[in-house]
């Protein structure tokens, strides 16, 4: 089917009480891997280019595996931009045929990531397409804060407010407590920042760095983690009205597992893709748990049909 728009998902996640997973499109792997799931899940989906994926495969090869995808699709496949560097690269993937766009600003002084965003928005939505802007700051696990320093980068909520008065984004990727790059999910969320930018802001509200979160309150009794009375969980998180989750590091971990337990396992295999795909299958595994945990399965039109199949792949010799 066509690609859609993330505003056309998100509101309908929004008034419905559940979360969009944006997964990131980093190869060929990754892609089927995510369409696969979403459609065996009959979930909507976001494949999302990042920085990184640019930087390895270009901007138009990474954009056409997930434009093929979507065709062979019978669920709602979002083509979304991650970390937009700038308003010329925003640009370039409008006109790349992007169905939504992201400014990350939140490096800039606040007037300065309001006109950038502004000026996106601006063009964006002439020819229909929503925009994701990002407020407060979102650190990398490389930067080894303590809670404390995770803080005090978190969203303002009166900021907030301002920013998508003046901005007219269409989701905003609130900092709230996560963290990117984590290896393990750990680390809460200040679910009382989120109900005060949720009720000042009206927009769809967007995590970032979901792999590095705690999944939910009984992930976190398990593992000792005490909560104290404002913090949360992902699950928490889709309560009180975040209707978009990034996952990326915890994807490609799996996949790299999933190819070293395959080479290790034959060690003189000379088929590469009979080394990928054990990796794929890993990832789809992954998509699943989070499809299911933020409550998008079920949530695409039903389909009986689909050209992506999951089926045993055949190869010749």
């Amino acid at each position: 089917m066509p690609l859609v728009t993330s505003k056309e998902i998100l509101q309908k996640a929004q008034a419905e009480g559940y979360a969009v997973g944006a997964f990131n499109a980093n190869n060929m792997e990754f892609v089927q891997a995510v369409v696969e799931t979403a459609e065996e899940e009959q979930s909507p989906v976001i494949l999302q280019i990042s920085q990184g994926a640019i930087a390895y495969a270009g901007l138009e090869f990474a954009s056409m595996l997930v434009k093929t995808a979507a065709e062979l699709a019978t669920v709602p496949v979002v083509l979304h931009l991650d970390h937009g560097t700038d308003f010329l690269q925003n640009v370039r993937c409008l006109r790349a045929g992007f169905t939504s766009l992201m400014f990350d600003g939140s490096s800039l002084p606040l007037e300065e990531n309001i006109a950038t965003t502004r000026k996106i928005t601006e063009i964006a939505h002439a020819v229909g397409i929503p925009v994701e802007a990002e407020l407060g700051k979102i650190p990398k696990i490389e930067d080894n804060l303590t809670q404390e320093q995770v803080d005090n980068l978190m969203a303002d909520p009166e900021q907030a407010e301002r920013f998508v008065s003046e901005t007219q984004c269409d989701s905003l990727a609130a900092a709230i407590g996560s963290v990117h790059g984590m290896k393990e999910s750990i680390q809460p969320l200040n679910i009382a920042r989120l109900d005060e930018i949720r009720r000042r802001t009206g927009v769809p509200i967007v995590l970032h760095g979901a792999s590095g979160v705690l999944c939910t309150r009984k992930d976190a009794e398990e593992k000792g983690i005490k909560l104290a009375d404002y913090q949360g969980t992902l699950e928490d998180a889709i309560k009180h009205g975040v209707s978009k989750i990034n996952v990326a590091t915890e994807l490609s971990m799996a996949f790299l597992r999933g190819m070293k337990e395959a080479f290790e396992a034959k060690p003189n295999e000379k088929d590469m893709r009979k080394i990928l795909l054990p990796g794929k299958n890993a990832v789809k595994e992954v998509v699943r748990y989070y499809i299911r945990l933020f409550g998008s399965n079920g949530k695409a039109k039903s389909s009986t049909t689909s050209g992506l199949q999951s089926s045993e792949i055949k190869y010749h010799e």
